[in-house]
């Protein structure tokens, strides 16, 4: 499903492309430059996020008498908002008296984290055992991170030009793809460092904004879009926990720990550039 998803955000572009290759007034050529334009400047992302409850799995030896499988009631995850620098690349196509066009973003690496929330934060995952306490720790708001590649392709509409302000608005395809996962939180790496994974969370964008005319080719920019459905699963295998008062047992395998979160980000860019 989601490798599909990343298939099709190429093929839209592909097939865009050459379309305009075909209706082009200069039609030795696939792209013409002054077609193309850009706007630099500041990013921020800020995740509207909701998760599910933590559910535990493949929970087995000692660790069963402190912890069971299924969800950890009122237990969550969020991810922290970021700023950071990028670019709009877009290209005009030669339809719809120039109004339609293709958009993408680019950025430096993107670098996210994962906060614990709820019961995840204030309390041990396994507080007791056959009535004795373990020792475990509350985790607090430390869970993991990421790097993250989100690949985004929209197509704009120009609504109108009033004056020096063009209003567009858009829609397309967005793919949040992390690498790089790792756990951060200290209980959760003490006795061995478990596995880390974020599968590919795909989702559709509604852009809106305007360009102001500044001089001559000079715009500037406000761009704000919003990625719904965007649904991360999370998963953390081989989970060991350190159980410092329990004598007979140094340390607790919990098993596998897995979440899924509506990132659902919000994102608002300021940009100056240039139409080439």
């Amino acid at each position: 499903m989601n490798a599909r998803v990343v298939t099709i955000l190429g093929g839209i572009a592909v097939a865009l492309f050459q379309l305009t290759a075909a209706h082009a007034e200069t039609p030795k050529t696939l792209i013409t430059y002054k077609r193309l334009y850009v706007r630099g400047g500041v990013l921020h992302i800020e995740p509207l996020s909701k998760s599910r409850e933590l559910e535990l799995s493949d929970v087995h030896g000692p660790a069963s008498l402190a912890v069971m499988d299924g969800p950890i009631e009122g237990s969550g995850a969020t991810l922290d908002p970021l700023t950071i620098p990028a670019v709009i690349a877009g290209y005009t196509l030669p339809v719809l008296h120039d109004r339609l066009s293709l958009e993408t973003v680019l950025s430096t690496p993107i670098h996210v984290r994962f906060r614990a929330t709820g019961t995840l934060a204030d309390m041990s995952i396994a507080p007791e055992a056959l009535g004795l306490e373990t020792g475990v720790p509350a985790l607090g708001s430390s869970l993991g991170e990421a790097d993250a590649a989100p690949p985004i392709v929209t197509a704009v509409y120009q609504i109108a030009k009033l004056g020096p302000v063009q209003p567009y608005a858009g829609t397309g395809l967005g793919v949040l793809v992390t690498y790089n996962a790792h756990a951060t939180n200290p209980t959760l790496t003490e006795a061995a460092q478990p596995k880390f994974h974020i599968a590919p969370a795909p989702g559709w964008v509604l852009q809106a904004g305007l360009d102001v005319a500044l001089w001559k080719r000079v715009f500037a920019r406000v761009d704000v879009k919003y990625i719904a459905f965007m649904n991360a699963h999370a998963t953390v295998d081989d989970i060991v926990v350190r159980t410092p008062n329990l004598p007979l047992f140094e340390e607790a395998k919990v098993g596998t720990a897995t979440m899924d979160m509506w990132v659902n980000p919000l994102i608002v860019q300021l940009g100056l550039g240039v139409d080439l």
